[in-house]
């Protein structure tokens, strides 16, 4: 991940159910000032949130792109206790994709059985 237009607060959730740190995350200011990327794994969800008027965001893959592979997860879940600087918003609520407001819970996607082995 990487953003050359713009600023993002960036981050990588581990949704690997055999992992030691399954549930767990991991977070990235990127910009286009940094120069900063994230390498986001496979078997990880991930999500930002746009600190700047405008941002471009951009992502390498190591494969094509598959509905079978996508998953969304809840950005405000208590239990993955997210740090998210929703202050940068100055009071407003995040703007959400409509799949991403309808999103499981970690819970609610280990219950139906759609996290990664």
């Amino acid at each position: 991940m990487r953003c050359p237009v713009g600023e993002i607060f960036d981050v990588a959730v581990d949704l690997r159910r055999s992992s030691a740190t399954f549930g767990q995350w991991v977070a990235a200011r990127l910009s286009a000032e940094s120069h900063n990327q994230l390498w986001v794994p496979v078997g990880f969800a991930h999500g930002f949130l746009t600190l700047s008027e405008t941002a471009e965001v951009q992502y390498k893959a190591s494969g094509y792109w598959s509905k079978a592979c996508e998953r969304s997860m809840c950005w405000s879940d208590p239990q993955l206790a997210i740090a998210w600087p929703l202050e940068a918003l100055g009071g407003t609520e995040p703007l959400l994709a409509e799949k991403d407001a309808a999103a499981p819970t970690l819970a609610e996607a280990l219950a139906a059985g759609e996290v990664f082995e």
